[in-house]
């Protein structure tokens, strides 16, 4: 009877020890969603005023959660923030620019990345959505597995844009392979020369299309869309762009079915609100903005839909949700959907100046929210934050220790992610077509020998930030970058070129 009893009592503790540990380790290793908008300003969603549309699940993650007023994507464009999100290193480093829809795979496969990271962390990892990172080695065969991709730099599963929504090919990507390919069909893509029997242009056929677009975007029309590059074949293959929400989200939260039993780290990065913006009919007219409007209220749903779909399955409590945007907001981007017309009051990027492609501050200054019930008290936080350290931060949480020379540039700022503390950076680098370093309030900009503005950037009236003299600028007292004060101020200029040439000579 006493054997018996104390059996019991072994048992019993056994089994509380093992919950106290299975709960520790969920503790230890929550779930992680990078949800990643394209092209979305820090003012575009309702917390940081927008005007004309309305984001009420973007808002409520950041009434719940920490809604972020200083936080940088790592670049101003698009290929170089991913870039350096999941290396933890400087674009510049690897002189990563936008990349063409056949461009090779940009980052390096002998290297750990951030999805590797947590692989070793024991999370299963999964990108869904734009990629644009390049594929392949530079001469891509669309009718079998391509590779190397996203499995040869750390993610166990991938649904995938391969480049962005203006270039072809406009196919999905299902683990290296093309969705839903007839082999019957074959694809054949080719960047800067027509292919004979492949898909109409809208250079040649503007009747066809249901937008127009300037020059570089009148290559390939495949749903009534002109792109970027020729293409033929793989009709039954081809994406509707008015129904990738609905098939990013079916396949982003079929990863979190599959894989709910243990930590997974799913990187979402959205299409919207990227041109061509073609809102699903459900979403037309939800804003007073035309389809730019428009497909940021779809993109907000999509964003619903995803915590609907946590909550549901018990998951919500956590896990760490990071909302943000890969650069900043660019209204006219080649298609003619009048977004500049009709704006009306709306900011995208709030009180701050410039945009996508721009060094000054609405070019990096991104919405950011991290959303953790468990862990995570709600607030507002003015830390100067970087999407690169997001690596570091989070190979802290996961307990990893980062071996020499991987993600050089990223810092473990973990403790100003969740609001534990208002400090992070102390020095910020801001990538556009020049540099700008951050410290405290003060930004600096590189001066250039040339600060002629190329053509291509004046079509899209973006105004990049180039000056043949330095520029110097409290952002606290003058968040719109309008009166220089380098002059005023040459010893901080100085200091502040001095950093800057450091870490662009990599020290």
């Amino acid at each position: 009877m006493v054997k018996n009893l104390i059996h019991i009592v072994i048992l019993a503790f056994l089994a509380m020890s093992f919950t106290t540990l299975y709960a520790q380790t969920l503790a230890d290793n929550p779930n992680i969603i990078l949800i990643y908008i394209d092209d979305l300003g820090y003012g575009d969603i309702g917390v940081n005023g927008a005007i004309g549309v309305k984001t009420p699940n973007i808002d409520k993650l950041a009434k719940n959660g920490i809604n972020f007023t200083d936080a940088h994507s790592a670049a101003a464009t698009c290929t170089p923030s991913r870039y350096s999100l999941l290396t933890g290193s400087y674009a510049f480093r690897k002189k990563a620019e936008i990349l063409e829809g056949d461009a090779p795979l940009l980052i390096d496969t002998t290297i750990r990345t951030l999805p590797g990271m947590l692989k070793d962390a024991g999370y299963k990892t999964g990108v869904v959505g734009k990629w644009h990172l390049g594929l392949g080695n530079g001469n891509v065969d669309w009718n079998t597995r391509v590779s190397p991709g996203p499995a040869e730099v750390g993610f166990d599963y991938s649904f995938l844009i391969p480049a962005t929504g203006d270039r072809v090919p406009t196919v999905f990507l299902e683990n290296q392979l093309v969705a839903n390919l007839d082999p019957t069909d074959p694809i054949t893509v080719r960047y800067g020369k027509a292919i004979e029997g492949g898909y109409p242009t809208g250079r040649e056929h503007p009747e066809l299309l249901k937008q127009y677009t300037d020059n570089y975007h009148l290559s390939a029309i495949t749903n009534g869309i002109s792109r970027i590059g020729n293409m033929k074949g793989g009709a039954d293959a081809l994406w509707v762009d008015e129904e990738i929400p609905f098939v990013l989200n079916d396949k982003a939260t079929a990863f979190i079915e599959d894989n709910q039993e243990q930590p997974f780290f799913l990187f979402y990065s959205f299409h919207d609100i990227h041109q061509p913006r073609v809102a699903n009919v459900k979403f037309i007219e939800s804003s007073t903005m035309g389809p730019r409007g428009d497909v940021i209220a779809q993109m907000d749903w999509s964003v619903g839909a995803i915590v609907d779909k946590l909550d549901k399955s018990g998951l919500l409590n956590n896990t760490i949700i990071i909302f943000t945007s890969d650069n900043g907001p660019i209204l006219d981007d080649g298609y003619v959907d009048y977004a500049r017309e009709l704006v009306g009051d709306h900011k995208p990027g709030g009180v701050f100046k410039g945009s996508k492609y721009s060094v000054y501050e609405a070019g990096t200054r991104m919405p950011t929210i991290l959303h953790w019930p468990a862990k995570v008290k709600p607030g507002t936080s003015n830390a100067l934050l970087s999407q690169v350290d997001l690596y570091a931060s989070l190979a802290a949480l996961t307990h990893q220790k980062l071996k020499k020379n991987e993600a050089p540039d990223s810092k473990n700022n973990w403790d100003a992610w969740i609001g534990k503390s208002d400090k992070a950076r102390t020095f910020m680098l801001e990538e556009g077509y020049t540099y700008a370093l951050r410290k405290g309030d003060f930004k600096y900009i590189q001066p250039k020998i040339d600060a002629t503005i190329p053509q291509w950037i004046r079509l899209k009236h973006v105004d990049p930030g180039f000056s043949t003299v330095p520029q110097l600028y409290n952002l606290k007292l003058d968040p719109g970058e309008t009166k220089n004060l380098s002059e005023a101020h040459p010893e901080i200029v100085k200091e502040m070129e001095n950093r800057l040439s450091k870490i662009l000579k990599n020290k």
